[in-house]
């Protein structure tokens, strides 16, 4: 009877080799604005990180991921990034998602020396400090600014206005804007930074209307770029084109407003349709389970996570695991993925980002030309 069962589990063990992943069980930390003003697509990252924990699982990975919810707040996103790695004893941290969190979290983690993966969150100083346990994955602020200029460079625009959030996010990513337009010979015609979430905007963007700028330049997350657009609608607002820049203006939601999203041009890290490895399945996949199309939050997360669980589990330690993600490389639903130190970065992915325009209530990829199916309609009309 011995020798029976041992011959079946040979059997078994033949037919149904263990994963050489399954032996050990990783923890992961993971700080996303769970709640607060970014919860809508704070929603996108959760959802992206638990498609990659299912993946991985499936794959015979074993992972234990901690979720903390910093609210948005950076001083919530710090206490989340201490209590992970000093009572929960993870071995790297995936997140947060806004550029202030992220920011206040990336110059703590060093002292700790436990790695953090950056999905989405763009401001330039994050990768730009020297910190040898911070990584990012999506490309900084000033790429967003520079692939909307390239978009509509070919039609000669000759004004600009700013409109943009009071956040670490906007004023980091206007701040390089204005370089790229400067470059482009675009005169600056007007520059109004606002608080988020106000109930009215139209002072703000009559002001912007007075310049009559062939140019709306907008950094805003989910609700405002929403109210930002319906107000522009109603005084009259019609520039030869609005570039939004990530963030609120890739959203489902936002594209459902077909009313005032129609034609507006957004920067992503994103879509569906390249042609990078499993990008047009993961789009598929999410739809069928969430009910709603990714945005690239989702997209980024998902990478990050599969990221970090495949190297934290050839891992002994949080020092070996900065020393392979450092090592590594990676080709998935975002493209090749490598952390260097280049112009100025320190383990900055160098991330090829896209320009999309809403035609018909579709993301349509407009830019670059090897991604693109559609051409970009300008200049802008109701």
């Amino acid at each position: 009877m011995k020798k029976t069962l041992l011959s079946i589990a040979a059997t078994l063990i033949l037919f149904f080799p263990l994963s050489a992943n399954a032996a050990k069980t990783v923890k992961i930390g993971f700080i996303n604005s769970i709640t607060g003003k970014e919860a809508q697509i704070g929603e996108n990252l959760t959802n992206g990180a638990a498609m990659a924990v299912e993946d991985m699982t499936a794959k015979g990975y074993s992972v234990t991921v901690v979720k903390e919810d910093d609210g948005g707040d950076p001083k919530n996103a710090l206490a989340a990034y201490e209590k992970l790695v000093t009572r929960d004893g993870v071995i790297g941290v995936v997140g947060p998602y806004t550029s202030g969190s992220a920011n206040v979290v990336a110059s703590r983690a060093d002292q700790y020396n436990v790695p953090l993966l950056v999905p989405a969150a763009a401001k330039e100083e994050i990768t730009m400090k020297g910190y040898k346990n911070v990584f990012r994955l999506n490309a900084p602020a000033n790429v967003y600014s520079q692939v909307l200029m390239k978009a509509v460079a070919a039609y000669k625009p000759k004004t600009v206005a700013y409109v943009y959030a009071a956040t670490d996010f906007g004023v980091s990513t206007v701040k390089t804007a204005q370089d790229n337009a400067l470059a482009m010979g675009l005169k600056e015609v007007a520059n109004e930074k606002y608080q988020q979430g106000q109930p009215d905007y139209r002072a703000t963007l009559a002001k912007v209307k007075g310049t009559n700028p062939d140019l709306v330049f907008l950094v805003s997350y989910d609700a405002d770029a929403i109210l930002l657009m319906r107000q522009a609608k109603e005084i009259g607002l019609t520039p030869k084109a609005f570039l939004g820049a990530g963030a609120g203006y890739t959203t489902a939601q936002f594209a459902q407003q077909k009313d005032i999203s129609n034609l507006v041009v957004s920067a992503t890290q994103w879509t569906d349709d390249v042609n990078w490895p499993g990008a047009a399945e993961f789009s598929k996949r999410y739809k069928a389970k969430y009910g709603k199309e990714p945005s690239y939050h989702a997209a980024c997360a998902y990478e990050a996570m599969r990221i970090m669980i495949e190297t934290a589990t050839k891992a002994e330690n949080p020092a070996s695991l900065r020393t392979a993600l450092k090592a590594g490389s990676w080709n998935g639903i975002m493209g090749p993925v490598k952390f260097a130190d280049q112009s100025g970065y320190t383990n900055q992915n160098n991330h090829p980002m896209l320009v999309q325009q809403i035609q018909n209530g579709t993301y349509e990829t407009i830019y670059p030309a090897q991604f693109s199916k559609k051409q970009l309609v300008y200049p802008f009309r109701r």
